[in-house]
């Protein structure tokens, strides 16, 4: 893979991960479709990195305000703060995505990257995000989660690991569904990312060879998804706030159609 490659798939990487579109779905389908080479193990790691630097990155503010306030709950022994019980719930949101991720790797690996159960995921999944969109709204914000949330929002991350799905997608629509206000339901969404991008990346850096770090498009990589993902969540959030999720829904059904006519065309 060439720096341009790099870069383009750098640059899908960081706003389809944040937008509601699936990004495992696009890259399968972009290198598919443009018939790129197989990136490789590092490039994967690379994508990982850059999307959590990102997500570190935007939300520094609130992940330096749980980070002092664990300091504190370590002294108080006991919750005595937002910040506080919103670290707690991220940590509980993790741990489905992180248990789901171990058991069935593999199967991301071969038996989910079919381009016909990605364009019927697309699909699927567009129409559930269009109803949870729809639905009237009870406008709770993060403050109001509960245990109960996370738990039900971390087995829905879970679920993004067969592409066409989408991380973002599939979370942001059960805070729909829970009643979360649209970009409550997305900030919330994105935090609960960072641990499980974090676990990701760790275990696939131990596979990681000296020489794939000296690699320009390794850096190319993280840098081009860093720079989209930090557009890709500054325009969701300020989005949400006066629109719905409509033209998100609209991408994914043209997306399956697009997937479609090639997977057929082809044959």
């Amino acid at each position: 893979m060439n720096i341009i490659q790099a870069a383009f798939i750098g640059i899908i990487q960081g706003l389809a991960e944040m937008l509601p579109i699936s990004s495992s779905a696009h890259l399968v389908l972009f290198p598919w479709l443009f018939r790129f080479p197989d990136p490789g193990l590092a490039f994967d790691v690379a994508l990982h990195v850059g999307t959590l630097v990102a997500i570190l990155g935007y939300f520094w503010r609130e992940w330096v305000d749980m980070a002092l306030s664990l300091v504190k709950l370590a002294r108080e022994r006991r919750v005595t703060s937002q910040s506080q019980k919103l670290a707690g719930l991220l940590v509980i949101a993790s741990v489905p995505g992180a248990i789901f991720g171990i058991l069935l790797d593999k199967y991301a690996e071969s038996a989910f990257r079919n381009p016909l159960l990605i364009a019927g995921t697309l699909v699927a999944f567009g129409i559930v995000l269009w109803f949870a969109d729809h639905r009237d709204q009870e406008k709770r914000v993060i403050g109001d989660a509960k245990v109960k949330d996370a738990i039900t929002l971390g087995l829905a991350q879970a679920l993004a690991i067969i592409p066409g799905i989408s991380r973002s997608g599939i979370t942001m629509t059960t805070g729909l569904f829970s009643g979360f206000k649209r970009e409550d339901a997305a900030r919330f969404s994105f935090l609960m990312f960072a641990p499980i991008i974090a676990g990701a990346a760790l275990v696939k850096m131990k596979d990681i060879q000296g020489a794939m770090l000296a690699m320009p498009t390794f850096w190319v990589a993280i840098v081009t998804t860093v720079i989209s993902s930090l557009f890709a969540i500054g325009f969701l959030l300020r989005f949400l706030r006066k629109h719905r999720f409509n033209v998100f829904v609209y991408y994914r059904f043209a997306l399956a159609a697009l997937v479609l006519m090639v997977y057929f065309f082809r044959k």
